[in-house]
């Protein structure tokens, strides 16, 4: 059955702006009641590491700043390179239901075969490879996409009774391929196998004040960013 989603290409941001952005969509997502897929860049080199992650461990990995607090799980993500996006699911959504490792291989599967169509052959780690303690990029996880045996995609979620969020980064690998080719073949992948439409999304005045006030009262903040 055919179903509509919103795609979300909000160009690049500040850090704290990024993060609050995605939260926001994570709030509105029961009256915004259908998936959303935000593709975004970086307006600074900067690192985003996980909600439950020691502020001071983190500091000590790497040297980009901002360095900033998600609210999703995971690890310590640079964002000097890679390519971000995020997709957030109402709770009246089937993804919504399933399982948060089922979640995470048919993200990673998604593209997988958004990859290969745009000419990159990938494969999903099929169990767990030793990982640096805390890095993202370090190792990998089952269901991380690779590309020769090196991890170019991970992703953290958050489950609330909004909705579900997925943060997710491609680290790109040194090979001839556009971002925007890339991004036009997830689009495609989810129109074929998923029979979704997609249906451009603007931000309304509730959602740009809610993202504001987040980035100034929560993400811009050293006290969050710092808190454990």
């Amino acid at each position: 059955m055919a179903e509509t989603w919103f795609l979300l290409q909000s160009g690049r941001g500040a850090s704290g702006y990024n993060m609050a952005l995605d939260e926001a969509l994570l709030t509105a997502a029961p009256r915004l009641g259908s998936p959303v897929l935000r593709f975004y860049g970086w307006l600074e080199p900067a690192a985003t590491f996980g909600y439950s992650q020691r502020w001071t461990e983190v500091e000590a990995m790497i040297s980009l700043r901002p360095l900033v607090r998600r609210t999703t799980g995971g690890g310590l993500v640079p964002h000097d390179r890679d390519w971000t996006y995020s997709v957030v699911v109402p709770p009246t959504h089937p993804w919504y239901a399933i399982p948060a490792k089922e979640s995470y291989q048919r993200m990673h599967g998604w593209l997988q075969r958004s990859f290969a169509k745009a000419g990159l052959g990938t494969e999903l780690s099929p169990c767990c490879q030793p990982e640096g303690p805390g890095r993202c990029f370090v190792g990998a996880e089952q269901f991380d996409l690779l590309w020769q045996g090196v991890k170019i995609a991970g992703a953290a979620q958050r489950r609330s009774r909004s909705g579900l969020l997925i943060q997710g980064s491609v680290q790109p690998p040194p090979v001839p391929l556009d971002r925007e080719a890339w991004e036009t073949a997830v689009t495609a992948v989810a129109t074929h196998d998923w029979q979704v439409n997609w249906g451009e999304f603007a931000p309304d005045a509730d959602l740009v004040a809610d993202t504001a006030r987040l980035t100034r009262e929560k993400y811009g903040l050293t006290a969050h960013n710092q808190r454990r």
